[in-house]
Parts: C-alpha cells; sequence; structure tokens
C-alpha cells in the first residue's frame, strides 16, 4: 500500500527540484526524505528516481506516480471539505496568507465580516510576497492566500485559484515625466530583486528600450510614494497602493494589469471556511 506522507514527498520533489528543497520544506534532514523516497520505491515495486551523484531525477514510473499523487491528495482535500460541509457551523483556524498591500487594503473588512458571521473560525493572517504562498499551501501551513502576478509576466502558479481583481499599475512621478519613455533618464525606485515588482519593473523599462537606472530599493509602497514625494525617482505602483499619494506626486496610467487571485490546494474549493472567505473577500473586492 502506498504511503500517502510519502507520496507527498515525491510530489514535492516533482516540483521543488531537489531532495535538499524538500526537506527545508517540510523540516525534516535530506537524508530523512531519502530514506522515505527509497521506501515508496518498495512499496510501488518500481524505481521512481534517476540519481546521477547529487542530481535526482523523475523516472518515467515516478512521473506517473505523481500525477497520481496530484489526484489522491487533491481528493483528501475533497474528502475534508465534505466532512466540514456536514458540521453545524464553521469551526477551528483558517490561516489566511496575503501579500502587503492586500493585508492593509482587501483583508480587514473580510476579516470583520468572517468574524461576524463565523465567530468560532479562528482566523490568523501571515504577510507574505506571493511567490512563497504556493509552498505555504503545499505543506499546510496557509488554507487560503491572496496572490498577484502581472498581465506583461508568466502567471504564478499557486494551485487551484480564482480571480479577485484587476488593477491598473501607475507610473508614480514626482517630476514632468508622463510616460515610461519619458522617464528613461531618471532614477528608479524598484523592489527586492527577485520580487514580481522588480522584474515587472524591468520589462516595462526594456520594452521602452532602456535598462533602469536603479537608485533606490523598496518593497512597502507607502516608502516607495514617499521617496517618489521627496524627488528620489520614479517608481511603478499598482491601484490598490496609489489611493492617497503624497503631495507632488502624479500618477500615470499604464497598459499593465496587475491581477490578485484567491489560491487553495486542489480540491479545497468546496470546503465551507475557504468558500467563506471567498465570498467575504469578493464583497471587500468589489469597493475597488
Amino acid at each position: 500500500m502506498l504511503d500517502v506522507r510519502r507520496l507527498r514527498l515525491l510530489r514535492d520533489l516533482s516540483q521543488l527540484g531537489t531532495i535538499a528543497a524538500v526537506a527545508e520544506a517540510h523540516t525534516y534532514t535530506a537524508s530523512a526524505v531519502s530514506q522515505q523516497l527509497t521506501v515508496l520505491e518498495r512499496e510501488a515495486g518500481a524505481r521512481l528516481l534517476e540519481r546521477t551523484g547529487r542530481r535526482v531525477t523523475l523516472t518515467p514510473a515516478g512521473a506517473l506516480l505523481v500525477q497520481h499523487a496530484e489526484k489522491i491528495i487533491a481528493a483528501l482535500e475533497e474528502a475534508d471539505a465534505e466532512l466540514a460541509a456536514v458540521r453545524d457551523e464553521l469551526t477551528g483556524p483558517l490561516r489566511i496568507g496575503a501579500f502587503p498591500t492586500a493585508v492593509r487594503t482587501l483583508l480587514p473588512s473580510a476579516l470583520v465580516r468572517l468574524a461576524r458571521d463565523h465567530p468560532r473560525l479562528e482566523l490568523s493572517v501571515t504577510e507574505l510576497d506571493p511567490a512563497d504562498a504556493p509552498r505555504e499551501l503545499r505543506e499546510h501551513r496557509l488554507d487560503v492566500a491572496l496572490i498577484n502576478d502581472y498581465d506583461v509576466m508568466p502567471a504564478l502558479d499557486a494551485g487551484e485559484t480564482q480571480p479577485l481583481l484587476d488593477e491598473t499599475v501607475y507610473l508614480a512621478v514626482h517630476g514632468a515625466e508622463r510616460s515610461v519613455a519619458d522617464a528613461e533618464s531618471a532614477p528608479w525606485i524598484s523592489g527586492t530583486p527577485g520580487t514580481a515588482c522588480h522584474s515587472v519593473m524591468l520589462h516595462v523599462c526594456r520594452a521602452a528600450g532602456y535598462q533602469p537606472r536603479i537608485q533606490h530599493t523598496a518593497d512597502d509602497f507607502d516608502a516607495v510614494l514617499a521617496l517618489v514625494a521627496a524627488g528620489q525617482g520614479v517608481s511603478l505602483v499598482p491601484q490598490l497602493a496609489a489611493g492617497s499619494p503624497p503631495a507632488g506626486v502624479t500618477l500615470v496610467p499604464l497598459p499593465v494589469r496587475r491581477r490578485t487571485r484567491v489560491a487553495y490546494r486542489k480540491g479545497a474549493a468546496r470546503h465551507p471556511a475557504v468558500a467563506a472567505f471567498v465570498a467575504a473577500i469578493r464583497t471587500s473586492a468589489s469597493a475597488y
């Protein structure tokens, strides 16, 4: 009989790429993960991994088993959702992850609504970068997450999602610039390298024909707008973060959209707590 916990490890290996990354995600040692995968091979009666030095890749049998593992794990989520639906009321933890702008704007009224309508839900919020949400959901450290990406970049793969909000992205300036092309000689205020904000800024500037000169780095949009107001450069700011710009800051709308989605594990869409969160956050998003 195949062990579901070991199937999760194999599934995660296919997504994360290395045994070390799987071990870190599960707070195991790498040797413990290797041992569990060896046991899974005995259970499956087939070689699942090709080992070449420190590299590990899936065999055809391993790739096939990952496909079945995805279905099995999703089916368990569906079973949990249906069991929750027969209870008289929503109880227990609902762990929510969200990017900083959403924590300040979309979440507060949704949390008030959830607490009022489902007082026995134990709500907790974790602020995190959207790129970290898929791992946190997969490892059951979150139940639901708000993620975002941009229409000029590949969509973030976060399991099962529902669209929530599309926002205009603005060029925030303190001077006479009225387009990205106008800002070629201006210093730029960028998000941290590796974040979606940083990547989309590079994409937008390169599409205008130049490499931006990054003067400052900040991930908090209030800080970004304060730097723009101080004449320290220009930046990109999404609609949720641009509600009340400081005096002297002009927001120039761009043909770029930021897309916010609600993400959860495959099979969890019908879980009453997830459904209640989606309903509450949709009501909050309708105000924007």
